[in-house]
């Protein structure tokens, strides 16, 4: 007698043909996890793959202790964060942040196809200060990749093995790499000259291909149309850093390289990125790299 397979939410869960889904029972996170340093610091609670997921819906009140990382992958969805609701289309992912109140669901006409991870960990609420999580608590567009389903794929093979500590270990460590394909996707591919990338990115790779001049703060304001106060404000919200600070870090950068693999001479080097004065150059370097030009090369040429 063939079973019938009941779709829709029950329970917050979702039941359907084609479902995937892992959930590691409290009782592991309890034994094998919270009390194990290398492992309560970040850790996924459950995982799962729902393919044109009809009838699909949650609502939480009080929302999770932990964040919940969707990918829509076909189809369409919505989702509530507090008063504000949005669209979700292919190719794009949203992150919903731990106690914050909830619901989402999928469109009745055309239902969306998602992978979906819930984690959780010690670190969550640093995660979620950073400002490059906190930009996907809204839909964003991503590259499809086979990558991801590909690293998804791995994960929960893994962990349908059991939950062993090695495979907990192996699970985990992944969902960090796993995390940046979505929070940095961008990252993850050449950049195209067509691309569309924010002005501050656009800003970095201007300085990398300028890497040997003198830019100032007004050129690069003018160049993006500006001014010094915004410019700096918007660079500083996205690196930690002021665009010139960041600038002289990266002719540091490539200064140890060129100490690393060359025998040039220090004033040689110093002129190659701007700098007349070799004192000037070395003082810099010292104050970015934590020793003298002449000192970290001793160290890295023994």
């Amino acid at each position: 007698m063939q079973q019938t397979i009941k779709e829709g939410s029950y329970k917050n869960i979702w039941h359907g043909l084609g479902r995937q889904r892992i959930e590691i029972p409290k009782s592991v996170l309890k034994s094998s996890v919270y009390n194990k340093r290398l492992l309560s610091q970040f850790y996924i609670c459950s995982l799962g793959y729902y393919p044109q997921a009809k009838d699909h819906f949650t609502y939480r009140k009080k929302g999770l202790p932990e964040n919940f990382l969707f990918y829509c992958v076909d189809g369409q969805g919505w989702y509530k964060i507090g008063e504000n609701k949005y669209t979700v289309n292919p190719n794009e992912f949203f992150i919903l942040p731990q106690n914050i109140e909830h619901a989402y669901g999928s469109d009745e006409n055309n239902p969306w196809s998602i992978y979906w991870i819930h984690f959780g960990g010690e670190l969550l609420p640093y995660f979620n200060q950073s400002k490059a999580v906190q930009t996907h608590y809204k839909p964003f567009h991503i590259r499809s990749s086979d990558e991801i389903v590909s690293q998804f794929s791995k994960i929960y093979r893994t962990l349908e093995l059991g939950y062993s500590i090695d495979n907990l270990l192996f699970a985990n460590m992944c969902l960090t790499y796993f995390l940046t394909l979505f929070i940095f996707n961008a990252k993850h591919y050449k950049t195209n000259p067509a691309d569309k990338i924010h002005c501050i990115d656009s800003a970095i790779l201007y300085m990398q291909d300028n890497i040997h001049q003198n830019l100032t703060l007004n050129e690069l304001c003018s160049h993006y149309n500006y001014s010094a106060s915004r410019f700096s404000s918007l660079f500083k919200q996205k690196t930690g850093y002021a665009p010139i600070d960041y600038f002289i870090q990266m002719k540091m950068q490539k200064a140890t390289q060129l100490l690393d693999f060359t025998d040039r001479s220090i004033k040689d080097i110093a002129l190659t990125f701007g700098f007349d004065d070799p004192y000037y150059f070395s003082r810099r370097f010292s104050k970015i790299i934590g020793m003298s030009p002449k000192k970290y090369r001793s160290i890295n040429k023994d």
